[in-house]
């Protein structure tokens, strides 16, 4: 049985995907409820640091404090999110799939937080094939 928090941000990739955009998701859960639910929104306003985790914690809006939640993203977290992830001591990351992004496992893990990766096949297809499809919007997502 997929969680449904998992399931939310896969669909919010999902949605990305179809507005033209980069199809990562993300969700942000506290006590097994989800609270929010964003996706990659680079293209769709011109936004640099809108990545996935960004949208998702933007949508969540304030809260006092993130140490009981739980981060679910559809590919491995960058440096950026990674320091937000860090820096909001979010204590669990569960991740769609690293095998076409290897993001920043080592440092979430060297602070303490718990990665759980999920290698699921959806989002590995998915971002495969935008990958091919797209290099160059790619290649600017992760500033190389």
């Amino acid at each position: 049985m997929t969680d449904p928090a998992f399931e939310a941000a896969y669909q919010a990739a999902r949605e990305s995907l179809s507005q033209g955009g980069i199809p990562i998701g993300a969700a942000l859960a506290r006590g097994g409820e989800v609270i929010a639910v964003g996706h990659n929104e680079r293209v769709q306003h011109g936004d640099p640091i809108a990545h996935g985790e960004m949208s998702a914690l933007r949508a969540a809006g304030r809260q006092r404090s993130y140490r009981d939640t739980v981060l679910y993203t559809t590919l491995a977290p960058c440096a950026m999110c990674t320091g937000t992830i860090i820096q909001f001591k979010i204590p669990h990351v569960v991740v769609g799939e690293a095998q076409t992004f290897a993001g920043e496992f080592e440092l979430l893990r060297s602070r303490g937080v718990v990665v759980e990766v999920l290698d699921d096949g959806r989002c590995v297809d998915m971002m495969r094939q935008f990958q091919q499809e797209h290099p160059q919007l790619w290649a600017e997502d992760i500033a190389e």
